[in-house]
């Protein structure tokens, strides 16, 4: 247990999908953001499962609780979901991003998992929701009906709008996965395999990124100040 929320430390292999409900991932950033906005901890911490997706969560779980864990992207959870439904003639929903970047994620899936039906709806582009927009976005999915719904509408939004809502979605598993949808569509380019593997596809993306940049260099000395405090508490 990784400072109160409870880390994967399996292989996606071992996920019973038919008793999942909300897979969210969390990295450190997401970590410190959510020591800041309780409605987006909260959707964290009650997540069904919550992936290691950040060299910071995988060290800290290694550092404070003897866990040696690996490091699972909302890439790798989209791409294992997507060749299990392929084989299965499953079923697949996006809810997020904008219109040209769902059309290049329904061509590319066409091409790559023709086995799977899926569609796609692109919410309204607004900080907050309205009741409107999201019965909007629930009617969209529900008439659907998909084995899977995959939420990229950027953390903590997407999170939180599936906390609020899981219960009234028709998906058996849902998956909050935010810049998955820019990588597999095209829009955003993903770290060297190399980088990827030595645990630096952060910073890859922080030098790619000013926003990023910023963000990273804020709260990555924030985490590792928070994780060294929690060490030395346990000690006492």
């Amino acid at each position: 247990m990784l400072l109160n929320y409870n880390i994967y430390n399996k292989k996606l292999e071992t996920i019973d999908f038919n008793n999942v409900k909300v897979i969210n991932t969390i990295n450190p950033h997401s970590y410190c953001v959510a020591n800041k906005d309780l409605d987006f901890k909260q959707a964290l911490e009650n997540s069904d499962i919550l992936l290691p997706d950040g060299i910071g969560i995988v060290w800290a779980e290694k550092f404070l609780n003897g866990n040696s864990i690996k490091k699972i992207a909302g890439y790798d959870l989209f791409i294992f979901i997507m060749n299990k439904l392929n084989k299965e003639n499953g079923s697949v929903f996006f809810l997020g991003a904008s219109k040209e970047t769902l059309k290049k994620i329904e061509s590319k899936s066409f091409h790559d998992y023709p086995n799977i039906t899926l569609d796609s709806y692109s919410p309204p582009y607004k900080a907050i929701f309205s009741d409107k927009d999201s019965k909007s976005m629930c009617d969209k999915v529900n008439v659907f009906n998909p084995d899977v719904l995959f939420v990229g509408m950027t953390a903590p939004k997407q999170e939180k709008w599936v906390h609020l809502y899981k219960n009234k979605l028709n998906a058996n598993t849902i998956c909050s996965i935010g810049a998955v949808f820019d990588f597999y569509a095209g829009n955003i380019e993903r770290a060297p395999k190399l980088m990827i593997n030595l645990g630096l596809e952060w910073l890859y993306r922080s030098f790619k990124s000013s926003r990023l940049l910023k963000r990273n260099f804020i709260s990555n000395p924030k985490f590792i100040s928070e994780v060294l405090i929690s060490k030395f508490k346990r000690k006492q």
